[in-house]
């Protein structure tokens, strides 16, 4: 079922509005990087709906299909790779299945999969968007003057950025297994890399590298949510 009703006529893009018509469902887990994306969709004319796992997003697709998809590609309950293999897979098709990633090496994984593109974290660029999701649709749903559209650097919410951190508080506080621990380290290493945060995401670097190579991690997993702490203690998240 598409997202659409069959009494309208589609909205038409324009150059200042390129994805007017769009829906967008995005499956992020982040609320930082999410509410960048709301902006952009915002600015751009697009319809947005959000999930924030595998399972989440599977339960919208049983309910309509967006005309964009775009999909991280680690995710609380698995590889975001997964859904885009369904999706690449499946008739009708999605119109652009695209993934993303602050990870240099997870485009080549997301296009070997059948991605149509990839967006590279941290999003803030809004013609960086715009481009990347016009490139992967249909030409009959591009607008012809794209060239038009004045660039923006979008700074989300950073509230978003303390939502952020109180989920991966509730995840720290509980059992330490390794699975969580590691979605820990690859959650916290992203969203604070977008937000420009380097104390936290070099710690959560070190989580990450000493998980990797079987380390001793009681002290760095400590270090970590202490810092966690200390950004929902403050008022305004960086």
């Amino acid at each position: 079922m598409d997202d659409s009703s069959p009494f309208t006529a589609p909205a038409q893009p324009t150059a200042t509005r390129p994805l007017l018509g769009q829906t967008i469902l995005v499956v992020e887990d982040s609320r930082y990087a999410c509410d960048a994306i709301r902006l952009m969709c915002l600015h751009s004319g697009a319809r947005i709906r959000r999930a924030d796992c595998l399972k989440s997003a599977r339960r919208h697709l049983q309910i309509y299909r967006p005309s964009v998809i775009l999909v991280d590609m680690g995710l609380p309950d698995g590889s975001g790779a997964d859904l885009i293999a369904e999706l690449a897979m499946t008739t009708p098709r999605i119109g652009a299945i695209l993934g993303m990633s602050g990870d240099d090496n997870s485009e080549t994984l997301a296009t070997e999969v059948g991605a149509d593109g990839f967006l590279a974290k941290p999003l803030n660029s809004l013609s960086y968007f715009q481009s990347s999701i016009l490139n992967c649709l249909p030409e009959d749903r591009r607008p012809c003057t794209l060239h038009a559209v004045r660039d923006e650097v979008i700074c989300p919410d950073p509230m978003a950025y303390q939502d952020d951190m109180a989920h991966i508080a509730d995840v720290l506080a509980g059992p330490n297994d390794h699975r969580s621990l590691d979605y820990a380290a690859q959650f916290l290493r992203g969203v604070a890399r977008d937000a420009e945060d380097t104390v936290l995401a070099e710690a959560a670097q070190q989580l990450a590298a000493s998980r990797a190579a079987g380390m001793p991690i009681t002290a760095l997993t400590a270090q970590v949510a202490g810092i966690v702490q200390a950004r929902l203690e403050q008022r305004e998240a960086i």
